[in-house]
């Protein structure tokens, strides 16, 4: 039987990028990894669970944090090998450096520029 997982082209790995964009203000929080289970996980819970590939591991968005990804919205790009979420970012912290966004340095006359500020440190999130 077929079903809306199977319209996904999925990587040689069985993996497909995974945009998480805030539902209200548009901005690109992160970018992560899904594979069919997280996908699917994704959908039935309305969190975001993510492939962490360097775990080789299930990774439901802040399990640790807290800074858990609330779905809105699952899209999935005109040649089904992306998929956007929209969601709203408990927290208000994406990403592991304490960021809102992990997408925080900007190219400035070739150099990369910290543009975001730390909102909490690491430390306080994830422990020494």
């Amino acid at each position: 039987m077929t079903t809306w997982l199977d319209a996904v082209h999925w990587n040689g790995q069985g993996l497909v990028p995974a945009i998480a964009q805030d539902a209200s203000t548009g901005r690109v929080l992160m970018v992560g990894w899904m594979n069919r289970e997280a996908l699917q996980r994704t959908a039935e819970s309305g969190t975001a669970v993510y492939w962490s590939r360097s775990r080789q591991q299930m990774w439901h968005k802040g399990e640790v944090s807290g800074h858990v990804q609330r779905v809105r919205e699952i899209r999935l790009d005109c040649d089904a090998d992306v998929i956007l979420l929209q969601v709203e970012q408990v927290g208000g912290i994406a990403c592991h450096t304490g960021r809102a966004r992990c997408f925080f340095r900007r190219l400035e006359d070739g150099q990369w520029v910290e543009t975001d500020p730390v909102l909490k440190d690491p430390s306080q999130i994830y422990g020494s």
